[in-house]
């Protein structure tokens, strides 16, 4: 596994981004996952400063489609609000049939000044899609729509 927990995926649609994430635990893939994706359209992820926090709290009845949901989150809160979220904190639970996620996510609104944008992703799409336990650990692969 490289330093940063995730790398970008050339081959995989030519029309759209897609990234590979990866964890030591749940919680580590749905941070580095939630960084590659704000780093698809941030150049830089580290001049997003933590200005905004917001407490993400999401259930799925699977552990793919709760990170599916998480990814999904921070594309909305960038539409709706123009707010730029990195996930700080995740704790992912089963409770029956259901799998929860508390997230703590902090960030700003899109300042062009400041924040130099590569791309605008649209939408997290299930082409190709997985999250799932691994012989090394956690990992998801990940194609969105720009």
């Amino acid at each position: 596994m490289s330093a940063v927990p995730y790398r970008y995926l050339d081959d995989i649609a030519g029309a759209d981004a897609a990234f590979e994430a990866y964890g030591q635990t749940p919680e580590e893939l749905f941070i580095a996952a939630s960084d590659a994706l704000i780093h698809i359209m941030v150049d830089n992820i580290d001049s997003i400063e933590p200005r905004r926090s917001l407490d993400i709290r999401l259930e799925s009845d699977t552990f793919e489609m709760l990170l599916f949901r998480l990814l999904d989150e921070i594309v909305y809160y960038k539409d709706a609000e123009r707010l730029l979220l990195r996930v700080q904190k995740a704790e992912i639970r089963e409770r029956g049939d259901f799998f929860l996620l508390s997230a703590c996510a902090r960030g700003e609104e899109i300042d062009l000044r400041k924040h130099h944008m590569i791309v605008d992703v649209k939408a997290i799409t299930m082409h190709r899609y997985t999250a799932a336990e691994t012989r090394n650990g956690w990992k998801a692969t990940v194609v969105v729509d720009v």
